[in-house]
Formats: C-alpha cells, sequence, structure tokens
C-alpha cells in the first residue's frame, strides 16, 4: 500500500492503515513531512506555524487529534472586529465605507443561501467589485476576499466565491476567530502535530520521493520515482490536484478527473511570523488584529500562546503576495511592519526574529491555501470528487465532505480514504 504526499492527509492515511496491520509506504517529495503544514522554533524557543495553523469552531477531529498527539490549545486573543488600517490611519466602524462594505457582505450572504446566477461562473471576483461605489470599500472587499481564498482575484470566478461560502456556512464562519475558522491555536505549533505522526511512522515515511509517473492495473499500481520504483495493491493520491496533474498516469485518467486537475490552480499566500519579547501591543492597543488597504494588503493577528513571546502573523494573499518576492526579507519585513506603527508605536519595527514563507514559490506544494477552480469552470468547486479510479483513491483536504480546505477536511479525507482502501482490500480478499 502507498500513499502520496506526506502532508496531514496522507500521513492520517497512512496511520489508519498501519493501526489496521496493513504494510504501507508513504512518498514525500519535499525533503520535509506536512505538506501545507510546517512549524518553526523561534530564537526564544517558542514554537510558530508557517503553514495551516487554526483550529476552527466544531473542528472536532483536530482538536481530537491534538489531545491525543499531547498538544495544548488555546484561545485566540481578538477584538469583536478587526481595525482596518489605512495608510496612517483607519477606516472608522460606523460610516459610509463600512455601510457600503456591509451591504455587499449581507448581498453575498443572501445569495449564497439561494445560490449564485450561473452568469457569474464566467464573472471574476475582480470584474464584479468594479460596480462597488467608494475606492476604500472596493479596496477593503478586495483584501477580504484575497485573505479569505488566497485566489488572484482576476482569476476567481463570483459564482466559486459564492458558492464557497454557502459551503463553508456563511462569512461569518470563513472571517471570524470567536465562533469562526480561526478560533484556537496549538501551542506547540499545528506543523508539530504532522512532525509527530510521520514520527510516528517512522521508515515508513521516505522524503524526497517524488513520484513522477504511477502505472495501474487490475492488480494494482507501479509507482515510479528517482530512486526507483514501488509496487503496491493500492494507492491514496494525497496532493491536490494541480500537484496530482504533474505525475503521469499509464492509463491515463478518466476526463472527469483530467479535467479537475486542469481546471484547477493553487492560490498564491505568503505568510510571515515577527516574534517579540513580550506582547506589547496589548498595554498599547488592547490587540493587535488588523485587516491593511495600502500594497501589499493583507491581515495581521496576534497569535500568541499564554505566558509565550509576542507573536504577529501576517498574511498576504493573491497577486500581492507574488510583488512582495521582489523584496529581500528585510524589505518585506519592514514593507508591513512599519504601517502598523501608528496603531502599535516603533517597537514593532524591531522583533526579535522574523519567520517567513511564500508558499506559491514552494515547488513541491505549489501554493496555498487550497485548489481554486479556473473562471467558467465548476471543477474545482468545494468539496471535490474523490471516486476512486481502480486501484487508484484520492485525499486532501479539498476532498473533504466538510471543512473542505481547512485541517479538518484534511483529517477526515485521510480517514476516509483509509477506509475506502481497507474495505476494498477486504473485499478482494473474499
Amino acid at each position: 500500500m502507498a500513499v502520496v504526499g506526506a502532508g496531514m492527509s496522507g500521513l492520517i492515511a497512512a496511520r489508519e492503515l498501519c493501526r489496521q496491520g496493513i504494510d504501507v509506504l508513504v512518498l514525500e517529495s519535499a525533503d520535509r513531512p506536512g505538506g501545507r503544514m510546517m512549524a518553526e522554533t523561534s530564537s526564544l524557543g517558542s514554537r510558530l506555524d508557517l503553514g495551516g495553523q487554526w483550529v476552527g469552531h466544531g473542528h472536532h477531529r483536530f482538536t481530537a487529534l491534538a489531545a491525543e498527539l499531547g498538544a495544548e490549545m488555546f484561545p485566540m486573543h481578538t477584538p469583536k472586529v478587526p481595525e482596518v488600517v489605512d495608510g496612517s490611519g483607519r477606516i472608522a466602524t460606523v460610516g459610509p465605507t463600512m455601510l457600503a462594505v456591509s451591504a455587499v457582505l449581507l448581498a453575498w450572504e443572501a445569495r449564497a443561501r439561494r445560490g449564485a446566477p450561473g452568469k457569474w461562473a464566467s464573472q471574476t471576483v475582480d470584474e464584479w467589485l468594479r460596480r462597488v461605489p467608494g475606492r476604500k470599500a472596493r479596496r477593503l472587499l478586495e483584501v477580504l476576499v484575497s485573505v479569505s481564498v488566497t485566489a488572484d482575484l482576476d482569476r476567481y470566478s463570483m459564482h466559486a466565491f459564492v458558492e464557497a461560502v454557502r459551503y463553508q456556512g456563511g462569512l461569518t464562519a470563513m472571517l471570524s476567530t470567536n465562533g469562526g475558522a480561526q478560533e484556537s491555536l496549538i501551542v506547540e505549533g499545528a506543523g508539530t502535530l504532522t512532525e509527530r505522526l510521520a514520527a510516528d511512522l517512522g521508515t515508513r515515511v521516505l522524503t524526497g520521493h517524488r513520484v513522477t509517473s504511477i502505472h495501474h492495473d487490475g492488480s494494482g499500481a507501479t509507482l515510479h520515482t528517482a530512486s526507483g520504483a514501488v509496487r503496491a495493491d493500492k494507492v491514496i493520491v494525497s496532493v491536490p490536484p494541480p500537484m496530482s496533474a504533474r505525475i503521469s498516469y499509464d492509463p491515463p485518467l478518466p476526463a472527469s478527473r483530467t479535467a479537475l486537475e486542469k481546471n484547477t490552480y493553487m492560490g498564491s499566500v505568503y505568510k510571515a511570523i515577527a516574534v517579540y519579547e513580550r506582547p506589547f501591543w496589548r498595554e498599547r492597543n488592547g490587540h493587535a488584529e488588523f485587516l491593511l488597504l495600502d500594497r501589499p494588503g493583507g491581515a495581521v493577528f496576534d497569535t500568541t500562546s499564554p505566558d509565550g513571546p509576542g507573536h504577529l502573523c501576517v498574511l498576504v494573499a493573491g497577486t500581492e503576495a507574488r510583488e512582495l518576492d521582489r523584496l529581500g526579507a528585510a524589505g518585506r519585513s519592514q514593507a508591513l511592519l512599519r504601517r502598523l506603527v501608528p496603531r502599535l508605536g516603533p517597537e514593532v519595527l524591531t522583533p526579535v526574529s522574523w519567520h517567513e514563507k511564500s508558499w506559491h514559490l514552494d515547488e513541491h506544494v505549489g501554493g496555498g491555501y487550497a485548489a481554486l477552480a479556473i473562471p467558467g469552470t465548476t471543477d474545482g468547486y468545494l468539496p471535490m470528487p474523490s471516486q476512486p479510479v481502480g486501484a487508484l483513491h484520492w485525499a486532501g483536504t479539498e476532498t473533504a465532505s466538510e471543512h473542505a480546505g481547512y485541517i479538518e477536511g484534511a483529517i477526515e479525507s485521510g480517514e476516509r480514504a483509509a477506509r475506502e482502501v481497507i474495505k476494498s482490500l477486504a473485499h478482494t480478499a473474499r
């Protein structure tokens, strides 16, 4: 039995198979396990996540896994609503800009409940937002959508966005901290969970083994890597469709699966964590949760763990994430932190350390948070199909029946794919 990809879904699938006494080998192209999850240790000894990290409301599988692996969860330190920073000033919570934004958000929520009109499948979010009156209102909506889905707004349809809102249970669930998708964090870092899962699997996880082709037939499959071939009765491909498209399949996959791989792309996202001796902003401002409207636009969160050094998390997505690639690390940190000086003071410019990751530059992952549909198609809508193709089974957060696109969804998909394989092997044995 072989699993392609050592992200959360692949590791969970492998663990479930091992628990049933099934020999399994996990083949990972990168030199580390974790996929879209990645933890580091700061110079002050704190753990931080440069990949997926949040435990959302109702993410019971994620919560149970953290407890099982000895990790401690804590709630986000967050205000009722984030501050919107525009240059050296801020957007008032009551005023024409926020009224216009609120009206659009309510309209999107209502449309999500009814379903998006078909004509929106070919209309991009960028095109739709041009109709919104007021430069600041348009800009705030751009940043909100970009950070929530990491899409290029001129390559993401309004139909796909509204359907994503409907699938995730509304914008409040997608964007909120308390009671939403960003409710809690893990002291040791969410990425530590994948490290511990991989450690438990031991030599069953082979990093630096990129699968280049899979020959599948009625008796199983042969996976080819630069280090040689692996024969398996069953295969679980746990990487997202745009990345599984890099694998050559013989015989070719069905047209529906090929279309899914062709018509999706990975989002672009840059993430940074600034580490300070203490969360000094709580003394000055009470919180550090912001939406930044100046380019590059993004979001800032206080991800400090209890009794830990201060952690400021910065997210920039879409085309503006790629614009940061032109700068060095020092240039990126100053470009992002200097806009917080009016709110938090000059101390924000001198973190003890700066940790960053441009996920769209990671050749093994391709981007994040998840795969997205190109305009004019519905192949990449959540949840994405996972119908087995002979000996091939499909996992990955995009295929989860609930909370697709989140770590919770990755866990669910790994469990589901393992059950499929176990059932299939039992049927074959009879």
